[in-house]
């Protein structure tokens, strides 16, 4: 009878769980989520775009610069001088070669400084410059 019970009790051991697997599904799962999300950096300011019947939809957008009526620019969120944008769109195109940039304006903005804006994007090498507009519907 001791024998039994000796066998019996030697069989139960402590359950471990394996947190390796766990661990190994969330790093994959991050890893999936990291190189399938697309980073785009804002203006940072909400603009009333104008309306324009052969807009299209721009898949990828690396950088948006926004232009409010009174005539101040945005960039992530921050306000930026006309004369500080080529360098930071040379800094841009260092980290991002083949990196587009969308000018947002809004539609009371003056035309005067969008192309200033579109001339220091030109004059730091980007290639692939918008103007945003919201599709007008038919």
């Amino acid at each position: 009878m001791i024998s039994v019970r000796y066998s019996r009790h030697r069989k139960t051991r402590a359950v471990d769980i394996n947190m390796a697997p766990l661990i190994d599904m969330v790093f994959i799962l991050l890893i999936f989520f990291l190189v399938t999300t697309s980073f785009v950096r804002e203006s940072g300011v909400d603009v009333q775009r104008p309306r324009a019947k052969s807009a299209v939809t721009k898949e990828k957008v690396n950088l948006i610069i926004g232009i409010t009526k009174d005539g101040m620019i945005y960039m992530e969120n921050h306000p930026v001088d006309i004369r500080s944008i080529r360098a930071r769109m040379e800094r841009f195109l260092a980290e991002t070669p083949d990196g587009s940039v969308i000018i947002v304006a809004d539609k009371d903005s003056k035309t005067g400084t969008v192309i200033q804006v579109l001339d220091e994007c030109r004059l730091a090498g980007v290639k692939n410059i918008s103007v945003a507009a919201k599709k007008e519907s038919l």
